[in-house]
């Protein structure tokens, strides 16, 4: 069953705008652009960012927050696994599936705000403005670059908007992410709206979870070479365009006993590849990511009757994910689900 190709076309230039670094405003205190200033006050508040440059300062909790596409979904998932959905005014992220029950049909069901999306499918600078945020968060600083018809972070200042970049996002450039990028998001958000209490309980069952899977696969011999891409997505000029090289992603599959078959194709997140390459290199298994797909498993499937040579074909070893293979509070569904499908023996 082929993906949507519109919702294609939007996710496909999204991610290559996201992943190319197109300017540097990373200004920042930390690796991730990110640092917080002690709170002051009984009530948590004033909370001060240093976020990619900018100093974003919160009297309160934001009451009226934008979420912008970004090829993401990891804003608003961490604002769902944090009980804000009340605060989100409009939100253009969106999977159409997800690892974590509920999660699809809670993002669903959250307001757009009636916008007309521009040519980058997210939300031009005059339908933010009227949307009166009082916070807008991106997945990179190319939501709020003015050259693409966005509303700048001073811009949004203007109208009493705070802005936040999500970690690794400052230069628009994705390669160096880790699961530990997930956490800094949660606890940011936590900060924001002061539920740290709350921030704080999910990265310890993510850290928890994630350890008791490494601990069962380390003792395995093999550390099988994985090949993780997007279902039925081109993004390139090759058969292979949408095959991950660097990110998050190898980081999940170290946790999960695993490594990036093609991590050495490319500098950057992504690697875009003949068919001669692919089927020259021994994949072990497939990770096949969904986007609005619903049956990315016909995609694997697929794949693995193209290439039968590969020990994956041969021991029918894939998984599909979708939203826990991303920046975002559930990477250890992710751990745990690849980990499963590459050390059977150790569960």
């Amino acid at each position: 069953m082929s993906i949507n190709r519109p919702a294609a076309t939007a996710l496909a230039a999204a991610l290559c705008l996201l992943t190319a670094a197109c300017g540097d405003s990373s200004d920042s205190d930390t690796a991730s652009g990110t640092t917080t200033e002690a709170a002051v006050s009984k009530t948590g508040y004033p909370v001060t960012l240093k976020n990619c440059g900018q100093t974003e300062t919160f009297k309160k909790a934001p009451s009226r927050v934008v979420v912008m596409n970004g090829a993401s979904v990891a804003e608003v998932s961490t604002l769902l696994a944090l009980g804000l959905q009340d605060k989100i005014v409009a939100n253009q992220q969106t999977y159409g599936m997800s690892e974590v029950a509920g999660r699809a049909a809670a993002i669903k069901a959250l307001p757009t705000g009636n916008v007309k999306l521009n040519d980058a499918y997210d939300i031009p600078r005059e339908a933010m403005l009227g949307l009166r945020p009082d916070l807008v968060l991106s997945t990179t600083s190319y939501g709020f670059d003015e050259k693409n018809g966005f509303a700048t972070r001073d811009q949004l200042k203007t109208v009493g908007a705070n802005s936040y970049v999500s970690p690794q996002g400052c230069d628009q450039d994705t390669a160096k992410m880790t699961i530990a990028d997930s956490y800094t998001l949660l606890r940011d958000m936590g900060k924001v709206f002061n539920v740290t209490d709350k921030a704080e309980e999910l990265i310890a069952a993510s850290e928890k979870n994630i350890a008791a899977v490494s601990a069962k696969v380390k003792g395995e011999t093999k550390t099988p070479k994985v090949m993780v891409l997007f279902s039925n997505m081109s993004m390139g000029g090759n058969d292979f365009s949408s095959v991950v090289a660097k990110g998050i992603y190898n980081d999940i599959l170290a946790k999960a006993g695993g490594s990036n078959a093609f991590e050495n194709a490319s500098k950057t997140s992504f690697a875009d590849l003949s068919k001669e390459k692919v089927a020259a290199t021994d994949v072990d298994a497939l990770v096949v990511i969904a986007y609005n797909d619903p049956n990315p498993a016909a995609y694997a499937k697929k794949l693995l009757k193209e290439f039968p040579q590969w020990p994956a074909a041969k021991n029918n070893t894939y998984v599909t994910l979708s939203d826990s293979m991303y920046l975002g509070p559930s990477n250890d569904l992710a751990v745990e689900k690849i980990a499963k499908a590459l050390h059977p023996d150790a569960f």
